[in-house]
């Protein structure tokens, strides 16, 4: 029998009619010619310079301390898990487009990345799962209810100033219910407008270009109305055309090299917009803000090279992408604050492969999703050790879509979390308890049942006093994600008798972080976890009378035992400061499925795309108004999905190098940097999903002019 997991499936060429659709969002990519919106945008973006350029009053010299123009009240929670954290500066040099190209730099994580400027990109947290992975934007969960995936490649860092990334959850009490339903959890942290002296208005405007033809204008407008109020407007617009050579190789059963030849990727173009607005606000003893983004893009669809199909397949996607989400936060009494939060969101995607078409098969497909949530939270101080919580979320979604006998399902989810936190002498305790409760309807073919679940998480920590610089921490935690939308109603393939796919987390580790007043160490900061994670009853894909029918059921059993470490530095040499940075992961996920009382013949091998080894390592330094960087991500041998660790199936380690130089200048008193990068040093050609060509060497220039 042959058996995967659902993402493992969609990746299958005998599948694709399921992946149009579950994974419509991890196959993308695009191929169009240059055209006069992209010059207009580019206009009107000098054009705007221009005249806030002439509105702007010179400065006298005097030094000018930076005042948030949005003060957010927060409470000095004890945060027992440290996270993975990038910011500022640091964040903009790792010579990352997106989200994803960023979180390459963390521990403990899988990208999956099909390639190209508009591929398809999405984490895997300690090989629990992509659906199992919480992506928040500005506080609130972005959604999927269709495949329950998160495409990282459509956010820009352009507009972020910190990326944290949390195993288990993030240890604070006082946040949406949400927050405590994920396996793990990645926060993205949009930019709070800042002025300095008498500044009322900002403009940052960006353009990036690169050997991939790449045009990427972009600016960010931030403009303080009032005391208490501010605003920023950002807009971005994407184009390549996706062209890039690669290299091929096809194996025969045992191993061997059948033919080995280079060849160029066509189907990846891409043209894209992203707009984003938010206005901040501060009021006594609490903040609010209100935020809209919506992105559009039109895109081809990589194709897998396979059987030395090299030319564009036909495939192509658009898609539409709205939210508005609003945040309201206030000390109500001395020991009760109070959160509220509420989102809308639309997301619009047409699905076209005129390959498929011709074998008969559905490829002209709309599927549309809506989604309302609301969220209370509210935290009481019983006293200055003492901490308990109280948060409650409401969520609707629902999904059309002109599939044949279509379900047309609405799901409506409640959940409950009651959490406390507590602190005695040295040592900290986090406990919660989240309640979730999910009833759906369809307007045709079964739906099914209502769930009830409970599930609960424990967090603690201790500092010694003989080693205050030394953090011990252990947690475990008990979570679930539903089946997705697709599990549950893809027309002939899913089953609305599927259970909730359950994870186990272990967890325990220590964090070591000192700071020197050394000439030349200034410090140190060591993170090491060791842990160990189940999951049950693993949502999987397997072929029925034919293999062009699949089903999906409860079968899968996974069993991850692994070890995460990081560890930074910072050096002083006169005027030359260095960071390295080194992160590495090992991870054991052995696949323990068995089918009707037998063991499979993978049996205890390691799971697909899952290497046991990986690891990256960056090195900063700065001299005067000059930086620069270097870094370098390798991933250890791994196995393609189909499941058997064998020769045929082996994928060999990937490895990259990537170098960047930055200069800062002053251009007319403002500051003007200039950043040039070359990606791929040694112009590796590898896959990190087979047949999925990833760009050779590279080259891409920065431009950032702030007024």
């Amino acid at each position: 029998m042959i058996l995967c997991s659902n993402s493992c499936a969609l990746s299958l060429l005998f599948l694709y009619p399921l992946a149009s659709s579950l994974s419509l969002n991890e196959l993308m990519v695009a191929k169009l010619t240059t055209s006069q919106l992209h010059k207009i945008v580019f206009t009107i973006s000098v054009l705007t310079s221009q005249f806030l350029f002439s509105q702007t009053k010179k400065k006298d010299s005097i030094k000018e301390e930076a005042i948030k123009a949005v003060n957010i009240y927060k409470k000095n929670f004890k945060e027992i898990l440290p996270a993975q954290t990038l910011q500022g500066e640091e964040l903009e040099r790792l010579n990352s487009h997106s989200v994803a190209d960023a979180l390459r730099y963390f521990s403990g994580l899988q990208i999956k990345d099909y390639g190209g400027m508009g591929g398809l990109k999405t984490v895997n947290i300690r090989s629990m799962g992509s659906q199992h992975v919480g992506v928040f934007y500005d506080g609130i969960q972005l959604g999927n209810a269709q495949n329950g995936l998160v495409d990282l490649g459509r956010y820009s860092l352009d507009d972020l100033e910190e990326i944290s990334l949390y195993n288990g959850q993030k240890s604070e009490i006082f946040q949406p219910a949400k927050d405590f339903g994920s396996s793990g959890s990645i926060y993205l942290q949009p930019k709070t407008p800042v002025f300095t002296g008498n500044r009322k208005t900002n403009l940052t405007i960006r353009a990036k270009s690169a050997s991939i033809d790449l045009f990427n204008p972009s600016f960010r407008l931030e403009q303080k109305i009032s005391k208490r109020i501010a605003t920023s407007f950002s807009a971005e617009f994407l184009q390549s055309d996706g062209l890039y050579k690669f290299r091929y190789g096809r194996k025969y059963p045992n191993g061997t090299t059948a033919s080995d030849t280079i060849s160029k990727r066509y189907d990846s173009d891409i043209k894209a917009k992203r707009f984003e607005t938010s206005v901040n606000g501060t009021l006594n003893n609490g903040s609010w803000n209100l935020r809209g983004y919506g992105y559009i893009s039109n895109r081809g669809i990589p194709a897998p090279i396979v059987k030395n199909r090299f030319k564009a397949r036909g495939a192509r996607m658009l898609d539409e992408n709205y939210f508005v989400q609003a945040n309201f936060r206030k000390k109500l009494f001395p020991k009760l604050e109070t959160q509220l939060k509420a989102k809308f969101a639309y997301d619009y995607t047409y699905f076209n492969d005129t390959v498929l078409s011709q074998a008969h098969y559905p490829a002209k497909n709309t599927y549309i999703q809506r989604e309302v949530y609301l969220s209370s939270s509210n935290i009481y101080s019983v006293n200055s050790n003492w901490d308990i919580s109280l948060n409650g979320d409401f969520q609707y979604n629902n999904m059309d879509a002109d599939l044949i006998n279509f379900s047309f399902p609405t799901r409506y989810t409640t959940l409950v979390a009651l959490a406390t936190t507590y602190q005695w002498n040295r040592f900290k305790f986090l406990g919660s308890l989240l309640g979730t409760f999910t009833s759906e309807k369809v307007k045709m073919n079964i739906k099914p049942d209502d769930r009830r679940e409970w599930t609960p998480a424990f967090f603690m920590s201790y500092q010694p006093a003989s080693i205050p610089e030394l953090t011990l921490r252990a947690f475990y935690k008990n979570i679930f994600r539903l089946p997705t939308f697709n599990d549950l109603y893809y027309t002939s393939v899913g089953n609305t008798f599927l259970r909730p796919e359950f994870t186990h987390q272990y967890d325990a580790g220590f964090t070591y972080q000192k700071k020197y007043d050394k000439r030349v160490f200034k410090g140190l900061y060591v993170k090491v976890d060791g842990y160990y994670n189940r999951v049950t009853d693993k949502i999987v894909a397997i072929p029925t009378t034919n293999m062009f029918r699949w089903m999906m059921l409860n079968l899968g059993k996974v069993e991850i035992m692994g070890a995460d470490v990081n560890v930074q530095t910072e050096l002083l040499f006169g005027n030359v400061k260095v960071k390295p940075l080194l992160a590495y992961t090992y991870q054991s996920a052995k696949d323990k499925t068995i089918t009707n009382g037998f063991k499979e013949t993978y049996y205890g091998e390691q799971i697909p795309y899952t290497p046991r080894h990986s690891g990256s390592f960056t090195l900063m330094a700065d001299y005067k108004d000059w930086s620069f960087n270097y870094s370098t991500i390798y991933v250890g041998e791994r196995y393609d999905g189909q499941l058997d660790n064998i020769r045929y199936n082996y994928i060999q380690p990937w490895y990259t190098h990537d170098l960047s130089v930055q200069k800062k200048l002053s251009l007319a008193g403002h500051p003007f940097k200039i950043n040039l990068e070359m990606n791929n040093v040694f112009n590796q050609y590898y896959d990190v999903v087979l047949n999925y060509p990833m760009p050779g060497r590279n080259f891409r220039l920065t431009l950032n002019f702030t007024l």
